[in-house]
């Protein structure tokens, strides 16, 4: 029997499955990725688009998340200085707000202390005189300002970017390609999926399972059904409005939930964000609610009166957290892998993560895949290769 023609075959080409690609790739592994419609056209070009540390985990002590986070973060600043850059934040404090400003002190602190002290992770109180300039925000009742700083990006590109350094590593992309099947054997899988018209076949000596909201369908078509887990489908939406920020960005809580809400400069226009409601239907069908879209509105003149809040666009993507009750807020939002054999996984799945995180789980699935991976000589680091932007 011929050998494998791929050592790693990646579902998905959102922002972990291009991760994924290029890590493999990087290790010098043989490497194809199947998107079905376009890069990043599912939850990874409907994100915050922020690649941060992830402040409010502190509060659920995930502790180990933000220090994660923060490195990553850092990582990125560097190697991607076009498409990954610093924005000022604010969190204002109110005598309304559930967290005081010594609550907020101290976990700014913490942050900052995950961060390794760099110059990006310090903090400052704006003082009473500045608050007028703060874009409009409404000073009725503010008792404090904290200024600290996170990156924003645009997703979209990023993961395009990702995959072009994939691609210049060696590895290939077939687009748009629909998956259709795969079956076990001794040495890995064999696949069929349909590009141009025409079905066409893959042996991989790994298969992972990266195509987000869609992982289940995909899990379906796997044989013999490998581990997976019930999850919920997570709807988180955005609106654009018109007008720019000048100051930066704004952290603050929901009146009505508590829940905490970004209002973030973006292209031009102004970006609040998001809701967490779990969607019951096809992960195609995800689509803004009125009710979302007020509530964010909503938010919005809470904290900046008198603004317009005409909504421009609005989008929503989804998240996918392991099932269970109650909100999502409060859920972890760590990377889970499940994998279809412990010592020599030759299925790996990723459940869930963030954008910040997509690296580092990256790295994560090539440690987890190496015992079912044939040694190759590595082609360059995931934390050193540049990342462009994509002309």
């Amino acid at each position: 029997m011929s050998a494998p023609d791929y050592d790693v075959v990646v579902l998905g080409g959102g922002i972990h499955g291009t991760g994924v690609a290029q890590a493999a790739a990087a290790a010098g592994q043989r490497t194809l990725l199947l998107e079905q419609t376009a890069l990043a056209a599912g939850t990874s070009s409907k994100s915050s688009k922020l690649i941060h540390g992830g402040l409010r985990y502190l509060e659920s002590w995930d502790f180990g998340l933000v220090h994660e986070s923060l490195r990553e973060r850092a990582i990125l600043l560097r190697v991607a200085p076009d498409l990954v850059r610093l924005v000022p934040f604010h969190i204002p404090v109110y005598k309304s707000t559930q967290r005081s400003a010594l609550e907020i002190r101290a976990g700014l602190c913490l942050y900052a202390l995950l961060g390794g002290m760099r110059h990006e992770a310090q903090f400052e109180s704006l003082a009473r005189e500045r608050w007028d300039g703060l874009d409009g925000l409404r000073t009725n009742g503010l008792k404090a300002v904290f200024r600290y700083y996170d990156a924003q990006t645009d997703d979209a590109l990023l993961t395009r970017a990702v995959m072009a350094s994939a691609q210049e590593l060696g590895a290939e992309l077939a687009l748009p390609a629909t998956f259709l099947r795969a079956w076990k054997t001794s040495w890995g899988y064999v696949g069929r999926y349909e590009l141009d018209g025409e079905e066409r076949e893959f042996r991989t000596r790994t298969l992972v399972n990266a195509a987000g909201p869609w992982i289940e369908r995909v899990r379906a078509n796997v044989e013999p059904l490998p581990p997976g887990f019930a999850v919920d489908l997570v709807q988180g939406t955005h609106i654009e409005l018109a007008g720019k920020l000048e100051r930066g960005a704004y952290y603050a809580e929901s009146p009505s939930d508590r829940r905490a809400v970004f209002t973030l400069p973006w292209k031009g226009r102004t970006l609040v964000g998001t809701t967490e409601k779990v969607h019951e239907g096809a992960p195609e069908a995800c689509a803004p609610t009125p009710a979302e879209i007020e509530y964010l509105q909503e938010i919005f003149l809470t904290y900046f009166p008198g603004k317009d809040a005409t909504v421009q666009n609005a989008w929503a993507g989804l998240r996918v957290l392991p099932a269970a009750g109650g909100s999502a807020f409060g859920r972890s939002r760590e990377t889970i892998l499940t994998v279809d054999d412990a010592q020599v996984p030759r299925y790996l799945a990723i459940y869930g993560g963030k954008l910040t995180g997509y690296r580092a789980a990256a790295e994560q699935v090539l440690r987890r895949l190496r015992p079912a991976l044939p040694p190759r000589p590595a082609l360059g680091r995931t934390d050193e290769l540049p990342l462009r932007r994509p002309e």
